[in-house]
This record gives C-alpha cells, structure tokens and sequence, in this order.
C-alpha cells in the first residue's frame, strides 16, 4: 500500500506543513497586501505545497503517461465517453430531487422563475465541470493508477473512496487579522478537520460519497479511463448545485432525516439510490458499451 500511503502523505501531510509555515507566511503577505484574510493566505500556501508534493510524488510512483492520468483514449473516444457518462449522470441524480421534492423535503424558492432556473443550471454546470475534471484526475486517474498497479483494483476503489469522501468535509474556518497569532494555522487546521472530529454527525453524507466513490472506481475499471467519470460527476453536480439554487428545504418535514444535515442533500435517501445503482452496473454491465470505443 505504498502507492496509498503516498498520497496520505501529500494531502494529510501537505496540511500540517501549511499550518506550520501559516504565521510567518501571513506576516509576510500581510505586509504587502494587509487585505488578504489569513485564511485565504494559507489556503493559497496548501495549494503550493500540495502542488509541490503531488509532483514529487508523481515521480517517485512512476506516473508519467496520459493513460496514468486517465486521459488514454483518443480524443473521439473520450468525448463520447464523457457525454454518455454526462447524459446517465444527470438522469439518475435527477430523480432524486425529484423524490426529495414530491416527499416534502424541499420545496422550490418564492422567488423561482426562469431566470432563477437558467442562472442555477448554467452556474452548476460550470461548478459541475471544475470539480469533475480536478476530483476524477487525482482521484480516479492517478491515484487509482497507482494503488491499481501495485495492489489491484479492491485495494484502489477503497483507497480512492474513502479519502474522496472525506476531504469533502473540510470545514471552512476564518480568523480575523487582529487574532492572528504564531498557532494560527494550527487552529485553522483543527478548525477544518471539525467534520471529521465529529463522524456521526456527517456519517450519512460520508456513506454517500463512499459509495459514489466506489461507483466511479467501477466505471473507471470498465471503462480504462476517466472520461466516463468526469461525465457522471459533472452530471451528478450539476444536478445537486441547481437543486439547492432553486429550491429549499422544509422545515419541518417528518422525512428530513433523508437528506444531510451537511449538504441538505446527500444522506440517507442518495446512499440508497447509490447502492441501487452500484449493483445495476455490475449486474448489467453498465457502460461496458463505451469501454469498447477505446
């Protein structure tokens, strides 16, 4: 489990570095630029770090090709992978509001229109977009590759599950400029990890994105690469971000349990949906169509 450990190490470890260098970086930003919150600073200071890391790690675990990345297939093929993946993406999480509507768990805004409609949709497209290429990268295309190739494909999907899911629960923590101290970063970092100190208040979202996370890993095997991936992600977040532009959540509603109390919609009702959908991929053999344009 080298391949794992290594990338704990760059996003776990990256962290810590951040939080250490955190006050001397401030005070010198802070001298230059005394409107940047500290936040953003150290924020921008992991960013470099873990940039910094990832590249070291990347050579050190031999990942160098675009089949590494998960970019190998010829341009027609990706494109056609990832609009398929795109179209299932969007028709099966669009049930799910769908159902969190007709149960009386959300309800659409007062103010819900066109315009309101139009802007969700093409800002959660965008979103959508960013996050599926960053996330299904890393996550489905080098990290999977890596922990694929030395310790196979169960060892992978977990790996890849598992930390995916749990790096969606860091907090965002502010201090003012007149509090900043020398262990700022330090409570920063514990600030962030609060979600994680606290499981069972998130453990419905964090089963949810488990599983997403292992769904993608299938697809992603069936597949050989992350075009599909980008895809369902893309399809699945565009969904969710224009759901919770345009509409809200009742209260109370006697079926909010359901839903998260982190998100307001992964919970309990998408892990099922999730699950369902896992076994109907490996039931059906589901995009094994689009493995073959490769």
């Amino acid at each position: 489990m080298r391949a794992a450990l290594a990338f704990l190490g760059v996003i776990f470890g990256t962290l810590i570095v951040a939080a250490a260098l955190a006050w001397p970086a401030w005070t010198a930003v802070h001298a230059l630029e005394p409107d940047w919150p500290f936040h953003r600073v150290v924020s921008r200071l992991w960013q470099l770090t873990l940039l910094a890391a990832f590249l070291l790690a990347m050579r050190r675990l031999r990942l160098r090709g675009r089949a590494d990345w998960g970019y190998g297939l010829a341009r027609a093929a990706f494109l056609r992978q990832f609009a398929a993946g795109l179209a299932i993406g969007v028709a099966t999480m669009l049930p799910m509001s769908i159902a969190m509507h007709a149960l009386g768990i959300h309800e659409l805004r007062p103010e819900f229109g066109v315009l309101l409609l139009v802007s969700a949709a093409a800002e959660g497209a965008l979103i959508g977009l960013a996050v599926a290429i960053v996330e299904e990268t890393f996550f489905r295309g080098l990290m999977y590759r890596a922990i694929e190739r030395e310790s196979g494909f169960a060892a992978a999907a977990w790996c890849t599950a598992l930390i995916y899911a749990a790096i969606h629960f860091f907090a965002r923590v502010k201090i003012p400029a007149e509090e900043v101290g020398w262990d700022s970063g330090f409570r920063l970092l514990a600030g962030a990890l609060t979600n994680l100190a606290h499981p069972l208040t998130i453990i419905d979202s964090f089963v949810t994105l488990t599983l997403v996370g292992l769904l993608l890993a299938q697809v992603r095997r069936r597949t050989g690469a992350i075009a599909a991936c980008i895809g369902l992600h893309m399809g699945w977040v565009w969904v969710i971000k224009s759901t919770l532009a345009v509409g809200r959540e009742v209260e109370p509603s006697a079926l909010s349990f359901l839903v998260s109390r982190f998100d307001g919609y992964t919970g309990w009702l998408v892990a099922a949906w999730a699950l369902l959908l896992i076994v109907v991929a490996q039931r059906l053999g589901w995009l094994a169509g689009a493995a073959s344009t490769r």
